[in-house]
């Protein structure tokens, strides 16, 4: 058999099939080094990641404070996550990938970062061969897979922890496309049903797939052509590769993922009602929530061409939003919407890609506010594909008319592809921890009360409490009905001794929530404070009632029921702590605290023993246990020795500079036997306490003083 090559050149047929094979050969070869490119490009633009923390925004609920994703795989666990909402939202999935994580690596940040990074690594790796599959275009799909695994709008889905549930449920979401071209090549009931299958796993990681069913129908549109052509239509719609069905048979074969969608939709809306962030037409009316609408969807475009400026958190313009700039948002929007629909008769990638990404963020871009957000990067993680395949397909439609087209193409793409590494790069820098967080979102934004309300906690919880209250208080001269931030205004009040100040903050917080649990704990660690046991008892009743899972509750109510000397009950507080908060130092210090109170001195020790395992510099713990090996009377648990080391480890981490601390080093050196330097330690103490203005203090420190300088330690009894 002789075959007549392009060239005219004559050749047999086993040469023309061998060729055939080779070209084969070299396509799987490149398709591979495109999957192997797209793994690398990906590590070393998320290469910073692997020094990220966690940040105190969300992550502390989903993760570092929740007890039930701290408690790992557990069948109570399992059973929480698919029973009960986390955090106003409905995705076991999430959680149950959270506990996981927390049951192999712990509450090391590394591998929680790894592991969302591992999903938007396959999530690239999967989109380039269905993108691949379905279109037959190999570098046009290479584009589109690349740019979603590099552009920076990515980054607050793989960035943020917390934010697991974009990248699990963009996993499923693709994997679901990919369930559904083997099911278009050949439609089968098992094939059919192992789509419904991963689309259920995709809605049960983040409710905001409801749309795909809407994206499967674009994709029978284009690029699978299973719309059956009008008569007459000459579109040139390439080579057809799959039955083709009339839009009605296309619809109800979609109906029972748009049951589940319905569903899945219920659910999410009745949880996030019934949680309180579904904002009542109150706060925001319709028309600034339409607004707002347009405003976002050319804000997403603009921000997808040229990725600055941007911020974990954008807040909600609501009365403030020009009006005459939302009318010209919608009537850009409008004219684009007609512009790629007409076009796309012919085109029909503008069509769809356009209505991917518009129809992906209905869900989320505010006609139903859940939430005070004008509009978020995360929510573009998957609706960005959209955009993506108009570029790739009309460049690649444009560079076919040019004569140097595709070495043009191909070094733009490259150029595209080193930029966005780059500013990705930049922007995980800015994920670092939560000062550079919030401190990003302040530079780049305006009036943002949830950026200054992160940063004054993150400065709380560093100790510096007045950096902290300016920016509390910022957030609600911002906005005013913040009960959360109102609550940690009064935490930090009441840390400087501002008592009054606090308390008045407590109750403005209950008025606005009145069952919010931490504003109730709070104001009941205050009245306890001020000796008003019995109101104290109620607030922090109130608070367990309201939020049983809220560990500090328990916690508080443990320090009250020690500060009555009702210490059975205390310690069944603090393991009730324990149970709703495993390994917390706090708690073990004070089951230490409250076994030696006791009398069970041995007990008291492996607690908080066990406590500075968990934090070696608890300077409570360090003080206790010296105390406790110094003072006990049992002397086979007396370890004058550890005491002093103990000691010294509480006054260095507070630069000598704490009287309880220096009485205890004194009275460790006293059991030690080295009494001159526990006299020069206790009159040191003493006038630390007279100068803090704290005499009661200062009496009891005199009173050791005057037992060592007589040669005597001090024994509890």
């Amino acid at each position: 058999m002789i075959i007549i090559t392009n060239s005219g050149r004559i050749a047999p047929a086993y040469l023309h099939k061998r060729e055939s094979m080779t070209a084969k050969t070299h396509k799987k070869l490149y398709v591979l080094l495109i999957y192997l490119a797209l793994l690398v490009s990906v590590l070393v633009a998320y290469e910073p990641l692997r020094r990220n923390d966690f940040v105190n925004y969300d992550d502390d609920k989903y993760i570092t404070e929740n007890p039930h994703v701290l408690a790992g795989i557990t069948r109570d666990s399992v059973i929480w996550a698919f029973t009960e909402p986390h955090f106003h939202m409905y995705h076991p999935l999430t959680s149950l990938s959270h506990m996981l994580d927390c049951e192999l690596f712990g509450l090391n940040p590394f591998w929680h970062h790894a592991s969302s990074l591992l999903f938007h690594m396959l999530n690239a790796l999967l989109l380039f061969w269905v993108v691949k599959r379905m279109t037959g275009f190999v570098w046009a799909s290479a584009f589109v897979a690349a740019v979603f695994a590099l552009h920076p709008l990515q980054v607050d889905s793989v960035a943020w922890v917390a934010e697991r549930k974009s990248v699990l449920s963009g996993f499923f979401w693709i994997l679901t496309m990919a369930a559904y071209v083997r099911y278009a090549e050949h439609p089968h009931v098992g094939r059919y049903f192992l789509v419904a299958a991963v689309y259920a796993l995709a809605l049960m990681s983040k409710p905001v797939v409801v749309t795909l069913p809407f994206v499967l129908l674009l994709l029978d549109y284009w690029p699978l052509h299973r719309l059956r052509r009008k008569p007459g239509e000459n579109a040139d719609l390439g080579k057809l590769r799959y039955q083709q069905f009339s839009a009605g048979r296309l619809v109800m074969e979609k109906l029972p993922l748009f049951i589940l969608s319905a569903i899945l939709s219920v659910i999410t809306f009745v949880v996030q009602h019934s949680g309180g962030i579904v904002l009542p037409l109150g706060r925001i009316p319709v028309k600034y929530r339409i607004a707002n609408a347009f405003v976002a969807y050319l804000k997403y475009i603009e921000k997808f061409i040229w990725p600055h400026k941007l911020a974990v958190f954008y807040p909600h313009p609501a009365y403030r939003i020009s009006m005459v700039t939302a009318v010209v948002c919608a009537l850009v929007f409008i004219l684009i919407s007609a512009m790629f629909i007409y076009l796309g008769r012919r085109k029909r990638y503008l069509a769809v890609g356009w209505l991917w990404f518009v129809g992906m963020l209905v869900p989320v871009i505010g006609i139903v506010q859940a939430g005070d957000q004008a509009m978020a990067d995360r929510y573009m993680y998957i609706p960005i594909i959209g955009l993506l395949m108009i570029i790739a397909w009309g460049a690649a439609e444009l560079g076919a008319k040019w004569q140097y087209g595709r070495i043009g193409l191909g070094i733009s793409a490259a150029l595209v592809l080193v930029v966005l590494s780059v500013c990705t790069r930049m922007q995980l820098k800015h994920w670092q921890n939560s000062v550079a967080l919030f401190k990003r979102a302040l530079a780049v934004t305006k009036d943002n009360s949830r950026a200054h309300e992160g940063y004054a906690t993150t400065m709380m919880k560093e100790g510096k409490l007045d950096e902290a209250v300016t920016h509390y208080k910022e957030a609600l001269r911002i906005e005013p009905r913040l009960y959360a931030v109102h609550t940690n205004l009064g935490l930090v009040l009441l840390q400087q001794g501002k008592i009054d100040e606090a308390a008045a903050c407590f109750r403005l917080a209950l008025r606005l929530k009145p069952d919010f649990p931490f504003a109730l704990n709070n104001l009941g660690i205050l009245l306890a404070g001020q000796g008003k046991i019995d109101e104290a008892i109620t607030c922090v009743e109130k608070a367990i009632q309201s939020d049983p899972d809220y560990p500090l509750s328990y916690y508080t109510m443990a320090r009250i029921k020690t500060q009555q000397k009702e210490y059975s009950q205390a310690i069944e507080y603090l393991e009730a702590a324990l149970q709703r908060k495993p390994d917390w130092p706090d708690v073990y210090a004070s089951l230490g605290k409250t076994w030696f109170l006791m009398g069970n001195v041995d007990r008291g020790i492996s607690y908080w023993h066990r406590a500075l395992e968990l934090n070696p510099k608890d300077i409570g713990a360090l003080n206790d246990l010296a105390r406790a090996l110094a003072t006990t009377e049992d002397t086979m648990l007396r370890n004058p020795t550890d005491a002093v080391k103990y000691a010294r480890m509480a006054c260095e981490l507070t630069n000598y500079n704490r009287p309880v601390l220096l009485d205890t080093l004194a009275t460790a050196y006293a059991a030690d036997g080295n009494f001159p330097e526990a006299v020069k330690t206790a009159e040191k103490a003493v006038k630390l306490a007279e100068a803090m203005g704290k005499k009661r203090l200062a009496e009891g420190i005199q009173e050791h003083l005057d037992l060592f300088k007589s040669g005597r330690p001090y024994i509890h009894r």
